[in-house]
């Protein structure tokens, strides 16, 4: 018998890779790891605008607040057309005024007489003030004297209204300098002697019915002397607001 025919063996092509041989057989790779980063290298995270639009919406409303209060004011100011209250040293009268010399010590005896003239120039305002200290005293600088503070009780200034207060204080034997009696007594006879009025009160003001809160007012009426208000000079008082 004839032996079988030999298959011709197939040419492989060129690289070609024998998947059952090891060399043809894939190995596996893990996958490449990423590289840890210092937290100065992480980026930020966006803030959301939640905080900016609601930081917006404020400035906004209060842009629109300020803007109502300052047009409020303005009607205000151009309908009531407000002004402040007008002191006047009205008149002041020394009914006594002695200096003694005793061995022990110099002393002071004066009784005074002051006329306050209060005025609100407001046709369409009301002034309310509380209980008024009025402290009366002579001389300047380094030898004023105080005689003495009286209290006004309360009262009510209406529209285009003027009221006098009068004010009486007195010093019985007080004890001075004998060098502050000297200069006392020189400026009385001479009628330069400086005369200071100083009144600490609360004012309230009432528009429209309505009564606005009690404001501290220290009203000052010095650099007088006695020779200009017995001549009818009536000086004018400042007016220091918040201040005591």
């Amino acid at each position: 018998m004839s032996e079988p025919p030999v298959k011709p063996v197939l040419q492989k092509p060129p690289g070609y890779k024998d998947p059952s041989s090891p060399a043809g057989q894939r190995r596996f790779r893990p996958p490449p790891r990423k590289p840890v980063l210092p937290p100065s290298f992480h980026p930020k995270k966006r803030k959301t605008s939640y905080g900016r639009a609601c930081c917006c919406c404020f400035c906004i409303f209060f842009l629109i607040f300020l803007l109502l209060i300052l047009i409020c004011g303005a009607v205000f100011y151009l309908w009531f057309d407000p002004k402040l209250p007008g002191f006047h040293i009205q008149s002041f009268r020394i009914s006594r005024f002695n200096v003694t010399k005793r061995p022990d010590g110099t002393y002071l005896d004066a009784r005074t007489t002051t006329r306050l003239e209060v005025k609100n120039p407001n046709g369409k305002m009301i002034y309310y003030y509380g209980d008024m200290e009025v402290e009366v005293s002579l001389g300047e600088g380094g030898y004023e004297t105080e005689l003495g503070t009286t209290t006004v009780p309360a009262f009510t200034m209406l529209e285009k209204n003027t009221r006098s207060l009068r004010v009486e204080t007195k010093a019985s034997n007080k004890l001075v300098v004998d060098e502050v009696g000297n200069k006392l007594r020189a400026r009385y006879r001479s009628k330069s002697l400086p005369v200071n009025v100083e009144a600490r009160t609360k004012v309230g003001v009432g528009v429209a019915g309505l009564k606005i809160g009690m404001v501290g007012v220290t009203v000052k009426c010095d650099g007088m002397s006695k020779k200009q208000l017995d001549g009818g000079d009536m000086p004018k008082c400042v007016i220091n607001m918040l201040k005591w």
